[in-house]
């Protein structure tokens, strides 16, 4: 799921949808209410705070940190925190990023990423928002494999018990162990 920054009154629904996680991308603090209601609720609240894309150069701060984008969709990638919701204030741009960064990891074309990116921006698309996600290096992302660690990875990865993601995230695993 992806939204805006959800308020007093969106709790309730999202207790409804069952969420695991809620991945937020702002920098402020979280609302004490808000992080309450997790807490009862048994919602793993998730912060990545980042600054939004700021202009179209190569100026220091101008773009999204790299590190901090990559340790968000590992979050948001790890089936563990699934169902989740990701959210910045609006729900447009940081998120619209993280989301298109996203859709590369998973193979998408930048036709495809920058359509779904216009498509939830609308008027407010940034070009910097789309230079960011071009320019961003897939490569940064380490996937995890979901609660399958060591030989037992190895077992699911032999049998087809799991998805394409699961098996790359599998053999990364594999691999840094030397199994």
């Amino acid at each position: 799921y992806r939204s805006g920054f959800p308020t007093k009154k969106n709790l309730p629904f999202l207790q409804k949808i069952g969420l695991r996680s809620v991945l937020c991308l702002c920098p402020e603090d979280y609302p004490e209410s808000s992080v309450v209601f997790f807490e009862e609720n048994g919602i793993r609240l998730i912060q990545h705070g980042v600054d939004g894309n700021k202009a179209p150069d190569d100026r220091e701060g101008a773009y999204m940190n790299h590190e901090i984008v990559a340790a968000a969709l590992e979050d948001l990638l790890d089936q563990a925190n699934h169902p989740v919701l990701l959210h910045c204030n609006q729900g447009k741009h940081r998120t619209g990023s993280i989301v298109g960064c996203l859709r590369k990891v998973q193979k998408w074309s930048l036709v495809a990423v920058f359509e779904e990116y216009r498509r939830f921006a609308g008027a407010k698309a940034r070009v910097v928002d789309l230079q960011f996600i071009e320019l961003f290096d897939t490569c940064r992302v380490r996937l995890r494999p979901p609660q399958a660690e060591g030989e037992e990875a190895g077992e699911a990865l032999m049998h087809g018990q799991m998805t394409l993601g699961q098996q790359m995230g599998a053999i990364l695993l594999i691999l840094d162990l030397g199994l």
